[in-house]
């Protein structure tokens, strides 16, 4: 029987100098930089408040967690999710009234310089596109650079399930998303910045991830990330040698 041998990887430092430093630069010559919204652009995980205001939010938050470790699909987990919480189109409207998404600091600062820069912003979430739209909005971001799940309702505003057709509702559909970027808007330098291991996977095709731990650290993430930040402020820092 062959036996393989496994060498645990180990980054030398000079190999983490080195991409420490690209990742720099392409961050400061992007064409595009895409965010991840939940836990990253805002404080909170979206779905996670959706089950809270419902009543359901302890059975879902668990949920999370087991998509978040990988031991279910991410589709599997969001049908899961949604069938629990069961929200009408009303109780959306009132959470988005009631409890506003809670922007992380310095993101609407971070936004509004890459703007000035002529770097276009992207978010791109496994949320509902409704509560990132009102993201998009207080950020300055059109709502066409806005990539996320759409809820359906029945017209009494019932819950009638999620289009199940986005990218962004299927596991690697963030890495898709950013790849149909590329090709629409001729996007060489694409950068994505996030909390989670989905963010991390969309890097190829992304050319640089950022990972962000500002309002959740995920080992995981961290270990893997050549440029781990935990504020927008490093960022901001970096793009001042512009």
């Amino acid at each position: 029987m062959l036996k393989l041998l496994v060498v645990p990887y180990q980054r030398c430092p000079h190999h983490t100098m080195s991409s420490l430093s690209q990742t720099k630069e392409l961050f400061r010559r992007a064409d595009a930089v895409c965010f991840d919204v939940d836990s990253t652009v805002i404080k909170e995980e979206g779905i996670d408040e959706l089950a809270k205001f419902c009543g359901v939010g302890d059975a879902v938050t668990e949920m999370t967690r087991k998509a978040m470790g990988g031991s279910m699909t991410f589709k599997t987990a969001l049908t899961e999710r949604l069938s629990i919480i069961r929200c009408s189109r009303e109780q959306v409207n009132k959470l988005i009234t009631d409890h506003p998404p809670q922007l992380t600091p310095g993101i609407r600062e971070l936004v509004e310089r890459l703007h000035q820069c002529n770097i276009k912003v992207f978010l791109i979430s496994g949320g509902f596109r409704c509560i990132v739209e009102h993201v998009a909005t207080q950020l300055s971001i059109p709502l066409h650079h806005v990539y996320a799940n759409r809820l359906k309702f029945y017209f009494n505003g019932e819950y009638a399930g999620f289009d199940e057709s986005q990218p962004t509702a299927e596991s690697g559909g963030k890495g898709r998303v950013i790849s149909m970027l590329k090709e629409q808007y001729g996007l060489k330098t694409v950068v994505m910045i996030g909390d989670g291991a989905t963010d991390l996977e969309a890097c190829p095709p992304a050319s640089a991830f950022i990972g962000f731990g500002g309002n959740v650290i995920r080992p995981q993430v961290k270990e893997r990330s050549l440029w781990y930040v935990t504020s927008f402020g490093e960022l901001l820092k970096e793009l001042e040698k512009i």
